[in-house]
């Protein structure tokens, strides 16, 4: 006597039919864009960080002197400022496309406690203590 055998229906399979009886068909979401490789999104940041936005290490230097941390990771590159009342992190970054110097993308500031610190005064501290 020969015995069909009868395969098990896969979890897919089965919430397939299941979908198919309640009269509903899953839809795929489609996935959100992944980052180019090596740059990091870099979300909006306040207008008033329009005289340091843009501005590449050599500028930074001028303006702020000579930061106490200078690190580079990847592509991007972090100088820290510290003067009397805050610290600055700005954070250099390459163009997407093309070619050129790696300029300031996001600007991070804070007390020297920690507390935190209207970007912009901030700034203008550091620039006042040159």
């Amino acid at each position: 006597m020969n015995a069909m055998r009868i395969a098990k229906p896969s979890a897919p399979l089965v919430a397939l039919l299941l979908a198919a009886c309640s009269g509903t068909v899953p839809t795929a979401r489609p996935a959100a864009p992944l980052p180019a490789p090596g740059r990091v999104p870099v979300p909006e940041q306040p207008a008033n960080l329009a005289p340091i936005r843009g501005l590449n290490a050599t500028q930074l230097l001028a303006r702020f002197g000579q930061p106490r941390l200078d690190v580079t990771e990847g592509k991007g590159r972090k100088l820290q400022f510290v003067g009397p009342i805050c610290v600055l992190d700005a954070y250099l970054y390459p163009p997407e496309r093309g070619s050129g110097a790696a300029t300031v993308t996001w600007v991070d500031a804070r007390q020297r406690d920690g507390s935190p610190l209207d970007q912009a005064s901030c700034v203008a501290a550091l620039g006042k203590r040159k």
